[in-house]
């Protein structure tokens, strides 16, 4: 039975990128964010790329929805081999740090740290007891290296980032990998740089003063880092390394 990638905030810039890499090399993919208009798209586009690929509708701000969207792609695909977490989109905004309140913070923890800790739990077992298994973590450069007005996302990332690190070291020697992504640019082709720059926008300046990047080159890396499994973290573009 070939293997199967989870993209949870699966989307038109690094989700369906993701999709497309570990397609090719025989993954079959379930797609998973809100809206089952533009999953079924991408489901469409990856059929015509000869990609298996099936849409789970959920809203990843709702911890508590993690079990029965598991158990569904469970139901779909007879297992789960990797899992790649980054709904990162249009509607995550930073925020000062001294405008932040708790209320933003909640909000945002929802999805950017309770969630992904309830879909890494709900998948270990399976991988444990496969002795084999990836679970990927896409976030923003903020969660590594604070900044001054961009603030809120980056604190709930960096939490997360944390979490990453410590279950990657939890996992040494059970053939799981533990990886995470951290982006410092806009990604083409996403909703959030189409919003900003148009559908043209690609190599250019986003606000702020970041690159945008090809989410293929990104999805290069994360195939790269479940392969190789030599590296918890990997930072791109690679000069914004600390």
């Amino acid at each position: 039975m070939s293997k199967v990638l989870a993209v949870l905030g699966a989307g038109t810039g690094l989700g369906v990128s993701v999709a497309q890499r570990f397609g090719r090399e025989g993954f079959r993919v379930a797609l998973v964010a809100r809206r089952k208009d533009r999953l079924d798209a991408l489901v469409e586009k990856l059929a015509g790329e000869g990609i298996e690929a099936a849409a789970f509708s959920a809203d990843l701000s709702e911890p508590a929805e993690v079990p029965a969207l598991i158990a569904a792609i469970r139901d779909r695909f007879g297992r789960i081999d990797v899992i790649e977490y980054g709904p990162i989109g249009g509607e995550v905004s930073f925020t000062p740090a001294a405008q932040l309140d708790a209320a933003t913070l909640e909000g945002l923890s929802r999805l950017l740290l309770l969630t992904p800790v309830e879909v890494f739990r709900a998948v270990l077992p399976e991988m444990t007891d496969r002795g084999d298994g990836a679970v990927l973590m896409t976030t923003g450069y903020t969660a590594v290296q604070p900044m001054p007005h961009l603030s809120g996302v980056g604190p709930v990332m960096a939490a997360a980032r944390n979490y990453l690190y410590s279950l990657s070291g939890e996992l040494a020697d059970t053939g799981i990998y533990a990886g995470t992504l951290s982006i410092g640019a806009g990604i083409a082709r996403s909703e959030m740089v189409e919003s900003e720059m148009g559908e043209a926008a690609t190599n250019s300046e986003l606000l702020g003063g970041f690159p945008v990047v090809d989410p293929d080159d990104l999805a290069e890396h994360y195939w790269d880092m479940y392969t190789k499994r030599d590296r918890v973290e990997r930072i791109h573009p690679e000069s914004l390394a600390p």
